[in-house]
């Protein structure tokens, strides 16, 4: 793991070559104190790293870095975690976010990755010739998408109008049929 340490800003100037070019564009990067993580140590759940996360976890080490599910594909990126530590991450392309992901393991502390909860909007298709139209539909708008059963599901990945007001068509000619859960329903 490269760690920077937080350096003045009148000493920056003489060290900005050592920063990655992505953080090098954020002159404001440099007066706060941030930590860059380069690779992933493990998953929190491997035995091997979770006896020691547990056990500082009950000493209220465990810091969190809470990102949206679609920031988990970026190998590079800037954030906060939930104790309000700024933290840079760059990762090799052999490595991807995910969540649980340990990016610091130490005495005293640790960071974990969290992935926030995703929304999704489910559909059911009248018929088959409907359910392919719609997967169609869905695949030319690049939506992410799963199935459950005969149920498509839709990541909400933007204001849910979105997706409401592309398939209204649909939906008005009876062709699919929005499947609402229950309040407190899991997704």
């Amino acid at each position: 793991m490269r760690i920077l340490t937080p350096i003045p800003l009148a000493q920056a100037q003489e060290v900005s070559h050592a920063l990655p070019p992505f953080l090098r564009l954020c002159p404001d990067v440099r007066a706060r104190p941030l930590t860059l993580y380069s690779r992933i140590l493990g998953a929190a759940d491997q035995p091997d790293l979770h006896d020691r996360l547990h056990r500082l976890d009950h000493a209220h080490a465990v810091d969190h870095l809470r990102l949206p599910r679609a920031d988990l594909a970026r190998r590079r990126l800037r954030g906060k975690t939930e104790a309000g530590r700024d933290v840079a991450i760059a990762l090799p392309r052999d490595q991807q976010l995910f969540d649980g992901a340990v990016l610091a393991l130490e005495d005293h502390g640790a960071l974990v990755v969290r992935a926030e909860a995703e929304d999704w909007l489910r559909f059911a298709a009248k018929d088959a010739a409907t359910a392919l139209r719609l997967g169609y539909f869905a695949g030319n708008l690049h939506w992410r998408v799963r199935f459950e059963g005969a149920v498509l599901l839709i990541a909400v990945e933007t204001g849910e109008h979105v997706y409401i007001e592309r398939l209204t068509p649909m939906i008005d000619a009876g062709d699919i049929t929005r499947i609402v859960d229950a309040p407190g329903a899991a997704s």
